[in-house]
C-alpha cells in the first residue's frame, strides 16, 4: 500500500492496513468508513461505555466522528468537529482510533478487533443544500419564530376553529390587534382570499377589539392583491426556505440536547 487513491477500499484488511488508511484520511482530511466489530468508550461531561458489537464508524474531513449501529439514523456516539486531535494506533490484531477535544474536555476511543472494510474517501460536495417546507410545516415554524410573518407578533393559539373551519395561526400583533393567518405553502389564490374572508367575518362577529387578517404565501396570483383589498385583508411574503431553515435548527437543538442526555 504505496500509494493512494481518491478512493481506497480494503476488504478484510488487518488491523495495520486499517492503521494506514485511517491516518492517510485523516491527515488528508478526506472521509474515513470502518466497519467491524468495536468498542466504544467516552468521557467528558458525562461518561459511558458501549461493549462490543459491530458497528461503522465515520470519520468525516471536518473531524466530526460518528459511530453508527446497523439500525436507527442517530450514532450512538458522536464527537462534533472542529480542534479535534486524532490518534490512530494498531496493536497486533486490534485498532485503536481516539479523538479528543480540548473545549470542552472530551474524548472517544474506539477499539476495533475485527475489521470488515476500512475506506478513504476524498467526497466533493459543494452544492447548495435546499430546504422545502409543506404547508404544515410553515404552519410550525411561524409558531417556533412568529417574526417571521411580523415583528411584535405573538401566538395565541393555532387550528382554531370557527364556523368556516380552522385558522392556522391566531394572535396578536404589537398594537394589541387580533390577527388572522392563513398559510399557503404555493402561491395564494382567490380561493385562499376567500377563505380567510370567511374566517374574519366570524372572529369579527364575537371579538371586542379591531381583527387584522393576514394571507401569509410565498407568492399571490394575479389580481389577488385587488381582491384582498375589497376585504380589507393583508398579503404578508412567507419564505419557505426560511420556514425549513427554523425547523432544522429546532430539530438540531433537540437533537444535540438528547446526544447531550446520552453521553
Amino acid at each position: 500500500m504505496s500509494s493512494f487513491r481518491p478512493l481506497t477500499v480494503l476488504v478484510e484488511p488487518s488491523a495495520s492496513e486499517s492503521e494506514e488508511v485511517a491516518k492517510m484520511a485523516i491527515s488528508r482530511r478526506r472521509t474515513l468508513l470502518i466497519v467491524g466489530k468495536c468498542s466504544v468508550d467516552y468521557v467528558g461531561r458525562a461518561k459511558s461505555k458501549l461493549e462490543p458489537g459491530e458497528r461503522i464508524l465515520i470519520v468525516k474531513a471536518d473531524g466530526s466522528l460518528l459511530v453508527h449501529r446497523s439500525t436507527g439514523y442517530e450514532p450512538v456516539n458522536w464527537m462534533p468537529g472542529g480542534n479535534v486531535i486524532f490518534h490512530v494506533q494498531s496493536r497486533e490484531q486490534t485498532l485503536e482510533i481516539r479523538a479528543v477535544r480540548q473545549k470542552p474536555p472530551e474524548s472517544v476511543r474506539v477499539v476495533f478487533d475485527v475489521i470488515r472494510l476500512a475506506a478513504e474517501l476524498s467526497l466533493l460536495d459543494d452544492a447548495e443544500f435546499s430546504l422545502y417546507s409543506s404547508e404544515e410545516d410553515m404552519q410550525k415554524a411561524v409558531l417556533l419564530k412568529p417574526e417571521l410573518l411580523e415583528e411584535g407578533f405573538k401566538i395565541i393559539s393555532w387550528e382554531k376553529k370557527v364556523e368556516p373551519g380552522f385558522i392556522d395561526v391566531y394572535g396578536t400583533d404589537e398594537d394589541g390587534r387580533l390577527v388572522v393567518v392563513e398559510i399557503k405553502r404555493r402561491t395564494a389564490g382567490k380561493d385562499a382570499v376567500l377563505q380567510l374572508a370567511r374566517y374574519m367575518e366570524a372572529i369579527r362577529s364575537k371579538a371586542d377589539r379591531e381583527v387584522r387578517g393576514i394571507l401569509a404565501s410565498p407568492d399571490i396570483a394575479k389580481d389577488v392583491q385587488r381582491l384582498l383589498a375589497t376585504f380589507g385583508l393583508e398579503y404578508k411574503y412567507l419564505d419557505p426556505r426560511k420556514c425549513a431553515e427554523t425547523l432544522q435548527r429546532a430539530e438540531n437543538r433537540k437533537l444535540a440536547e438528547y446526544f447531550e442526555k446520552t453521553k
